[in-house]
């Protein structure tokens, strides 16, 4: 590849996939690794290993000596995603039977464990130099994915979780493992310390965005654009940013009408959601979302601006961060 060579997204994409299906994940027993291999075969945007390709060339790196850290990441993706699914007690991820509803929740637990252990072996095969680097940024960041997990499920039975308490979740269980994808292509390319942070700090803003557009989308969207249902958060009394902020603006009278909704059993769902939706729209929830939605992606293009790379560079990631801002409208 010639120094002046930045491949765009697309391309970034098909070569991740394309060395993602040149890895053999099966072994023996059979029982513990074809659930890997289905996991990692039925999809996704592939955004995080992506992101750690871009970035490694946004700072002059090889992506070629970044493709097994990406599948490493993918891997770790995959593996917190079996273990949630374990946990929601849900049946479907990206249109297919998740693991433990094909298998059982003990395969599913052991299989994802055995996800984490390849997760890490991927991870070290990064040059020497940097493999300190490398291996205690996974190790922060697995860590901190679990916690906002943890902050994911003590939400569901706190009677008060405020904004700022959403937005430390969020940061912890959506923000770091974008964060640390981007940190991880810099090390990759021995960017100096300040240009990782930096690069670090995007990411961690652009979780954010990522969280509240998906949190807005479900509710403010049209089906075919979002390409869900519209609602499943009111209808599952999920705590998203919409449902504090609306108790945060809300009444006394508003809180008691939420109260009552939340915990109506036998109220039609198209009814839950169009009545909750007409408040949180009468106490001005959606345009909040879009400020903080704003606010949050601002401060992203501004940390990409302290870049000290040529800005050809990082036009793509400039217009795959824009992009997420147009999902909103």
């Amino acid at each position: 590849m010639k120094s002046n060579d930045y491949h765009t997204i697309k391309e970034l994409q098909d070569i991740f996939i394309e060395h993602l299906n040149r890895q053999n994940f099966l072994s023996n027993p059979k029982e513990l690794y074809e659930p890997i291999v289905y996991t990692m075969n039925i999809g996704g945007k592939r955004i995080r290993p992506v992101l750690l390709l871009m970035t490694c060339e946004i700072f002059g790196g090889d992506y070629r000596k970044a493709l097994d850290s990406a599948v490493g990441l993918e891997v770790f993706h995959n593996f917190t995603l079996v273990h949630d699914d374990i946990m929601d007690n849900a049946s479907i991820r990206r249109g297919q039977e998740t693991v433990f509803k094909k298998w059982n929740a003990n395969i599913g637990i052991l299989s994802g464990d055995a996800m984490f252990a390849i997760a890490f072996d991927y991870m070290m095969r990064v040059d020497d130099k940097i493999i300190r680097k490398a291996i205690q940024l996974f190790d922060k960041t697995a860590i901190e994915v679990c916690e906002g997990q943890q902050l994911d499920l003590n939400f569901e039975t706190s009677k008060h979780v405020s904004i700022a308490d959403y937005f430390d979740m969020i940061r912890l269980k959506t923000g770091v493992l974008i964060a640390a994808a981007l940190k991880m292509g810099a090390i990759i390319a021995e960017a100096d310390d300040r240009q990782t942070e930096i690069i670090y700090d995007f990411g961690i803003h652009i979780g954010l965005t990522f969280q509240l557009i998906d949190d807005y989308l479900d509710l403010f969207s049209h089906d075919m654009k979002f390409g869900k249902a519209r609602g499943g958060d009111i209808l599952a009394n999920k705590k998203t940013y919409l449902y504090i902020k609306g108790y945060e603006l809300a009444d006394a009278k508003e809180k008691a009408q939420l109260d009552a909704l939340f915990a109506n059993k036998e109220i039609a769902p198209r009814d839950k959601i169009e009545q909750v939706s007409a408040i949180w729209q009468s106490l001005g929830v959606p345009e909040a979302a879009c400020e903080d939605i704003k606010q949050y992606h601002a401060k992203a293009m501004q940390l990409l601006d302290k870049l000290d790379v040529p800005k050809e560079r990082i036009s793509e990631l400039r217009y795959y961060a824009n992009e997420l801002l147009e999902r909103t409208y």
